[in-house]
């Protein structure tokens, strides 16, 4: 469903794209593509992780998750280096955008295209219990507010300022970047199968309430 949801918003993104020349909503229509592609890992993630245990693997493919978790990550950092290389060609090399008000007719569509799909991804996540779903659909929120960016860059050039453009792409950069940084902390936290402290405090407070028990002494939790 975010894929199909995704894939019609980038469609319609790109196409004005051609039609206007824009290098603000070009970034932002390629990260629509990149986070539609990022639900195919997912999906194929989800698919192995329902395989039953196995002598070889005997706790299941649960963690083939993170394998997607690592390619989502790939896909996001090489869309930031696209954008910023086309924002800066750009500001070197200005050119003319057409069809202004279609451009941020865009902008506009990418926003509500991108918070449909988050809020979708998130409470299915919830529902079955995926942190990686869940992560991927706040990665989808954040995307969308890179949206306003386009429909910033496009009412500057309207004034009369013409880098306005490339400089809404450089922003929008950025905001790649810093959803880069969240959601490699997320990956690799889970790769290393880290969990949350409150969850050793509970084993610990729990063990130690048992009758009998004197006081523990150590207490290990794991991710998977």
């Amino acid at each position: 469903m975010s894929l199909a949801g995704l894939a019609f918003t980038a469609l319609l993104q790109l196409l004005i794209v051609v039609v206007s020349g824009s290098v603000a909503l070009l970034p932002d229509t390629i990260h629509n593509f990149s986070d539609c592609l990022t639900a195919i890992p997912l999906w194929v993630a989800f698919v192995i992780g329902r395989r039953p245990a196995t002598k070889r693997y005997s706790y299941g493919y649960d963690r083939a998750e993170d394998l997607a978790g690592l390619f989502i990550v790939l896909v996001i950092a090489a869309s930031a280096v696209f954008v910023a290389w086309e924002a800066v060609a750009r500001l070197m090399h200005p050119r003319a955008i057409d069809h202004l008000p279609w451009v941020i007719a865009a902008g506009l569509t990418g926003f509500a295209g991108n918070e449909l799909v988050a809020w979708y991804r998130i409470r299915e996540g919830r529902r079955i219990g995926s942190m990686a779903l869940v992560a991927d659909g706040q990665h989808a929120r954040t995307d969308g507010l890179t949206s306003p960016g386009v429909v910033a860059g496009a009412i500057g050039v309207a004034l009369g300022f013409d880098r306005a453009d490339p400089l809404a792409g450089l922003a929008i950069a950025v905001v790649i970047v810093f959803v880069l940084w969240q959601a490699g902390r997320s990956v690799l936290h889970r790769i290393l199968d880290g969990t949350d402290e409150s969850t050793v405090v509970m084993l610990e407070s729990v063990a130690a309430s048992v009758a009998g028990v004197e006081h523990v002494t150590s207490t290990r939790a794991r991710w998977t």
